[in-house]
């Protein structure tokens, strides 16, 4: 999605620069953040519109991304860089490598 590019490529700076020894995969377009000792802690995927950025234990947080209402999850929609550069965002980030994932 090459509207969406600076939004993927900012977000994916600012989580590698946020949470030290971080591990990373793709499958199936979407890329997955993990950790050792917490899982696998963030998903980003980008579509024609939007960048979704799945916070996997995002429930805990304080306060909890806006949207998902089910399990653990919760997830954001960003459609321009500079929700994408955020506060809210690089606090979320910041607690994804603190609170437990999928395993």
């Amino acid at each position: 999605m090459p509207d969406m590019h600076p939004i993927v490529k900012r977000l994916d700076e600012v989580i590698c620069e946020t949470i030290p020894g971080l591990r990373y995969a793709i499958k199936w377009k979407q890329a997955y953040y993990g950790l050792p000792e917490q899982g696998w802690i963030i998903e980003m995927v980008a579509y024609a519109v939007s960048v979704n950025v799945v916070f996997l234990g995002g429930a805990a947080f304080d306060p909890p991304p806006p949207l998902g209402t089910t399990d653990q999850s919760r997830y954001v929609k960003l459609t321009a860089l500079e929700e994408a550069q955020g506060p809210e965002i690089h606090d979320w980030i910041e607690q994804a490598g603190r609170v437990p994932g999928w395993k």
